[in-house]
């Protein structure tokens, strides 16, 4: 049970993120994968190196890693080397307003906190009374600069914002 794919960079920087960023907008959204579904549709498989990094695990389908943040039932990541977060976040944010439109924005949940690197991070409602958070920014890692785009969803009942008296 692998949870992260570390892929080397044999293509171009702009490659690697047209090709992150496309395969996070078009599977990240999508319930429903297991982790080995999800690295099938991401390309990340066995045979050539993917432009990019996936963590992926959905604890409605398999057990989740033992190092899994709490509260997180379900998480989409992909990291690619630059900082590439304005159009990670114009593709996200349009990706978002496509139907079916991915919730409303709601106050950050208490399972997270933006980080050093944040460039976007926000609370989603989805339907059923379902949470998710949506993240863009960038991390280094081994002294390179890496954009990041997670999208989480949170257990049942997790994340809403308290409704006073």
């Amino acid at each position: 049970m692998a949870f992260a794919v570390a892929g080397m960079m044999f293509a171009s920087p702009a490659f690697a993120s047209d090709s992150a960023i496309s395969a996070f907008n078009t599977w990240c959204f999508k319930a429903g994968q297991t982790e080995a579904q999800a690295r099938e549709n991401m390309g990340v498989t066995n045979g050539v190196p993917p432009a990019f990094t996936l963590t992926f695990w959905d604890d409605s389908l398999e057990p989740r890693p033992v190092d899994a943040p709490l509260g997180i039932e379900r998480r989409c990541e992909v990291a690619f080397e630059g900082d590439h977060t304005a159009p990670a976040i114009k593709a996200m944010r349009m990706q978002m307003a496509t139907p079916p439109v991915f919730g409303k924005k709601i106050p950050l949940p208490d399972t997270h906190q933006p980080t050093a690197g944040t460039a976007l991070i926000e609370g989603r409602e989805l339907l059923r009374g379902r949470v998710a958070v949506v993240h863009v920014g960038t991390r280094k890692t081994d002294d390179t600069l890496h954009t990041f785009m997670a999208v989480d969803r949170l257990y049942d009942g997790l994340g809403l914002p308290k409704v006073e008296g």
